[in-house]
């Protein structure tokens, strides 16, 4: 076998070996769209049912029994908010942490990472009844302070990383030609790092999008998100499994769309600190 024979073999062992990956990664997905469109008998049925008559039912029970639009609102209102917060506090951060290091820089970085650590269960007592003495229980407010304080230090990390590997010698002439440190992160940092600034946002809007533990801890009927609304399927008399799959088919679809339509800059924002 020649080298040239060895090298397109190579592609399609690794073409196929990408492809089954994806598949496997891609099958839960897909089982539970066909599920959603089973009666609660096919969705239970053994062996399980790959043929059958769909139908649109669970849909129409969904909507009758949980009000999709209001928690879909209470969703995108929460992810995005707490994205554009965190952002907002990130940016500075880890520019300063960047460009304006200190000995305790790296320090500040593991502890904030540490915190990732930390079971969430471990402080819902007291973030509990902070919220209760506050008024947040139950409120689009309060999802948003928490989701940002659980999605901030990934946020700076990310945003670190990014703006380290960005040229000096720009930041430099920034600063001959007299730009302020507000000049330069305004009119030089961020452009360059838009590609970094996009991904990192768009990750965060789908953690947040995702988020269970404290929507369903922090929320009643007001604030719930489509999590909480997931939830409400699984009952004293079991699981419905063709209603939870439409549940969670209806919960999916906007942010797995919004992840295609964005693809182009998660990946330029996930290649941007790539080693040149």
């Amino acid at each position: 076998m020649t080298l040239n024979q060895q090298r397109k073999l190579k592609t399609v062992l690794i073409g196929l070996l990408s492809w089954l990956i994806a598949c496997v990664l891609f099958f839960p997905i897909f089982w539970m769209f066909i599920t959603s469109f089973k009666t609660e008998l096919q969705a239970i049925s053994i062996p399980p049912l790959l043929f059958f008559e769909p139908t649109l039912d669970n849909f129409s029970v969904v909507q009758e029994r949980s009000d999709y639009i209001k928690h879909a609102m209470n969703s995108v209102v929460t992810s995005f908010g707490a994205t554009m917060l965190a952002l907002i506090i990130g940016v500075p951060a880890a520019y300063a942490m960047a460009f304006s290091p200190t000995k305790r820089t790296k320090d500040i970085l593991l502890w904030m990472l540490s915190t990732k650590m930390l079971p969430a269960v471990g402080v819902l007592v007291p973030i509990y009844i902070l919220f209760r003495d506050y008024g947040f229980l139950d409120s689009r407010t309060g999802l948003v302070i928490i989701f940002t304080l659980m999605n901030l230090p990934i946020i700076v990390w990310m945003l670190f990383s990014y703006f380290k590997d960005l040229p000096k010698e720009i930041l430099e002439a920034a600063r001959m030609d007299g730009a302020t440190p507000w000049d330069e992160m305004v009119k030089v940092v961020l452009p360059l790092s838009i590609g970094g600034i996009s991904s990192t946002g768009l990750l965060s809007i789908v953690l947040c999008w995702n988020e269970a533990f404290w929507s369903l801890n922090l929320t009643a009927s007001e604030a719930a998100p489509l999590t909480a609304m997931i939830a409400s399927y699984s009952s004293p008399e079991g699981l419905f499994w063709a209603k939870l799959s439409a549940a969670s088919t209806l919960a999916c679809a906007p942010i797995v769309v919004f992840g295609w339509f964005c693809q182009k800059q998660l990946v330029q924002g996930l290649t941007f600190g790539a080693v040149k």
